[in-house]
């Protein structure tokens, strides 16, 4: 069979057909398994989204515009107070709290003689008030003591608790998922089940790691005695975490009476962020111990003595301080929205879990040519059914050898197509040793190593720290799940011809069609070929180099020339030495004044203290000072700056605009704001430009925006261990606009740089941080 092969869906379904593709496979007769709404009516909402496939919705939630419009059309219509006075704008929002309240209860269920809303910050704090409330008998009195439990599938701030309960004395237990299916075995006798000491279990209703939902049933169970966390007498109060679960799924309170529950708005709606609640069983509620009294939270105190008197609300008296009305207010525009849009939670399951269905589905059979998996899924479930498996789907790729390929190159090679995903392990580290094999002491090994939670070391010692996560909120379209695996093939498989077994509706894909947006950028831009499939090369705006993770070999090159910190790299400069003696060439220079803009070829150039001389000074920022690249904003790529030494200034141009030009001399006057800008996560001192320039910016690309030039003064860097430039050297011609190169060498040998440590070109000497083809070279003064 010629070319690649792939699912006929892969080419010709839209969302709006996804129905007449989702049926279920094997054993189902043929008949639908899942419902999807059509979504064309979500589209005006997320007009945000066009050439982006968002697949981090386990992360965040998107916000709809609708939402946004709603909720500033209210705020433009009503004054709301500080709901702690009682003139007629603080009853307004009083009233309005109240309404929200019932509303989310009404969401979940339930109602006020059920449960009390505690709003928080989050579900972090939820859990923090849990830890610090819980009626908890500490070890060493004369009662019998409780105990912790909690499901190492679970999130960090859960298993944070313990730091808690550890203060106070009280035990905590881990208990694996696979113990708690067993321990319906190790029921307590009669006699023991009598016994009052408070012990509280927490489990996920769903992992945020691999969407694997645990069974709701296990509430009643726990809470009756027929389940056991751990052999020991007392009555068991369950903490749900609801966090990832209630994002796409619906949860009744009035079926599965969990004794707390904690959850984030912002997994549910986008918007607001900063908010949560703990939803609190009415009957443990008033067993609830608090020692610090906020704002509103008293009924009457003394400062002079030690006398103070809860208000009766156990809302009230919980939520210290005044509480983030506006945003509360938000929540009311975010229920109607989502069910005005959706038709309810329901919906959404089946709509999310049927696009997660449908990609593992064929993630799970792409295989090289060899026979080898594409990619290993770390699941529980086969995805059968969205009442045992949410949209959630978490993976490493392999190799054709069945290597893992690190999650830091996946993720940064994701951004190259505008994919958003997550990488690492997800705040849940119990999840990630269970499915990746990582002992507890890999995990004290690794971080001898270097290596902590939230940074790229993705591969130690051959083995994987993390992985990959993609999944579906009620915005994703059947397109997004095209665009994923597409990126899979495309990066994946060589043109060779290579079968993917799947079904017997199947359609040849040449791999030439899959593209990325970005890739159309460059190629539009700057008539660039084709990023080969296969190759594993990172854009330098992308790549943050690490020595550490690179193995080199030393070996020093001899220079001939004086040094001079102006000395200039020529086209023709020629190494003096090599291993096996044949030359290798400097072929090209360009320089990127500005910073994800248009390069400047250059025959031979002056090299300044941190690199070629003005090469990536400038930069194009956002109206918040952050720093836009072309993953944000391709046409800068339509932008060309160029430098002209002899009239000391840097001429901007672009197709339908007037040239403009800005002075070389850093001289930005008493006028400049001086501030700190953070480019590829090191701080800078950086000054504006003017606003001539930003007025020239923002006019070409529609939207607002600034130019800030990096300061030179390598004084205010001092704290910064790389403050020395780097240069980015590039072995292969195709691929020089793509990844930004500032010198393209030709050597006659593959793959040869990866084990260069030091490069003299005439009396310049670099250090090397290699990454397969492309190379990071520091200046050695």
């Amino acid at each position: 069979m010629k070319n690649l092969l792939l699912l006929d869906t892969l080419g010709r379904f839209s969302s709006r057909s996804v129905l007449h593709f989702l049926k279920i496979r094997e054993g189902m007769s043929g008949q639908m398994g899942f419902i999807i709404r059509s979504l064309s009516h979500l589209y005006p909402n997320f007009v945000f989204l066009s050439g982006i496939t968002y697949l981090d919705h386990a992360g965040s939630a998107l916000f709809p515009e609708s939402l946004l419009k709603a909720f500033t059309d209210d705020l433009r219509d009503n004054v709301y107070g500080n709901p702690h006075s009682q003139n007629i704008s603080s009853r307004l929002t009083h009233d309005t709290i109240e309404h929200v309240r019932y509303r989310i209860l009404q969401h979940f269920h339930t109602s006020a003689e059920d449960y009390t809303v505690i709003f928080t910050s989050g579900c972090t704090a939820a859990l923090k008030l849990v830890a610090e409330a819980f009626p908890w008998i500490p070890e060493g009195t004369k009662q019998p003591s409780s105990r912790f439990c909690y499901l190492t599938d679970s999130h960090t701030s859960v298993v944070g608790m313990r730091g808690i309960t550890s203060s106070m004395n009280v035990l905590s237990v881990p208990v694996k998922p696979k113990e708690m299916l067993l321990s319906e075995k190790n029921t307590l006798p009669p006699e023991e089940q009598n016994c009052t000491t408070p012990h509280l279990f927490s489990y996920p209703a769903q992992s945020n790691f691999s969407g694997t939902k645990y069974p709701l049933s296990w509430i009643h169970d726990i809470k009756s005695g027929k389940l056991c966390p751990t052999e020991i007498p007392g009555k068991w109060f369950v903490l749900l975490d609801a966090a990832s679960y209630v994002s796409t799924s619906p949860l009744d309170l009035g079926v599965h009476q969990a004794d707390f529950i904690p959850i984030s708005f912002y997994k549910i709606f986008g918007f607001p962020t900063g908010l949560g609640a703990l939803l609190v069983s009415n009957r443990i509620a008033p067993f609830l111990r608090k020692s610090y009294f906020g704002g509103g939270t008293a009924a009457a105190y003394l400062a002079g003595e030690d006398f103070y008197f809860p208000q009766k609300s156990i809302a009230e008296r919980f939520e210290d301080g005044t509480v983030s009305f506006l945003d509360i207010i938000a929540l009311k525009h975010g229920f109607d929205v989502l069910e005005r849009l959706t038709g309810g939670m329901e919906n959404i399951k089946q709509h999310t879990f049927a696009l997660a269905h449908y990609t593992y589905t064929v993630l799970s059979t792409l295989k090289y040519a060899n026979g080898a998996p594409v990619v290993r899924i770390y699941c529980d479930t086969d995805f059968s059914s969205p009442d045992v498996q949410g949209p959630i789907i978490n993976f490493n790729i392999l190799d054709e050898n069945g290597e893992v390929i690190g999650f830091s190159q996946v993720d940064k090679m994701a951004s190259l197509y505008n994919i958003h995903l997550r990488t690492g392990c997800f705040c849940n580290t119990g999840a990630c040793q269970m499915h990746l094999g990582i002992s507890n002491e890999d995990i004290r090994r690794n971080l001898q190593a270097g290596h902590v939670c939230g940074d790229d070391v993705d591969v130690i010692d051959g083995r994987p720290t993390g992985s990959v996560r993609i999944s579906f909120g009620y915005m994703s379209t059947f397109e997004d799940a095209q665009s994923f695996l597409k990126f899979i093939i495309a990066t994946r498989f060589s043109k060779s011809d290579t079968a993917v077994p799947f079904q017997s509706s199947v359609t040849k894909l040449p791999t030439e069609s899959v593209k990325s947006p970005v890739q159309d950028d460059y190629s539009s831009c700057n008539n660039a070929n084709k990023l080969a499939p296969r190759m594993h090369i990172l854009d330098r705006d992308l790549w943050d180099s690490s020595p550490a993770a690179v193995k080199t070999v030393k070996w020093q090159p001899q220079g001939t020339e004086t040094e001079s910190i102006r000395a200039a790299v020529s086209e023709t400069a020629v190494p003096t030495w090599r291993r096996g003696g044949k030359p290798i060439t400097v072929t090209n220079i360009y320089l990127y004044p500005i910073k994800s803009c248009s390069a400047f070829e250059v025959a031979e150039w002056p090299v300044g203290n941190q690199g070629l001389l003005y090469d990536r000074n400038w930069m194009v920022v956002n109206q918040n000072g952050v720093c836009i690249t072309q993953k944000q904003e391709p046409r800068l790529c339509l932008i060309n700056p160029s430098i002209d030494l002899k009239q000391n200034i840097m001429i901007i141009q672009a197709e339908g605009m007037d040239p403009v030009s800005i002075s070389l001399e850093e001289n930005p006057g008493k006028e400049a704001v001086i501030c700190e800008s953070k480019v590829c996560s090191h701080r800078v001192k950086t000054y504006d430009c003017g606003e001539r320039i930003a007025g020239w910016l923002s006019t070409f690309l529609g939207r607002s925006c600034r130019l800030i030039r990096q300061s030179s003064d390598i004084k205010s860097n001092k704290h910064q261990k790389n403050a020395k430039g780097t240069l980015a050297f590039l072995i292969m011609n195709e691929l020089i606009p793509r990844f930004r190169a500032n010198l393209v060498i030709s050597a006659p040998e593959s793959f040869e740089e990866e084990e260069w440590a030091e490069i003299s070109v005439g009396s310049l000497r670099f250090q090397v941080w290699t990454h397969v083809l492309v190379l990071y070279c520091q200046k050695v003064f």
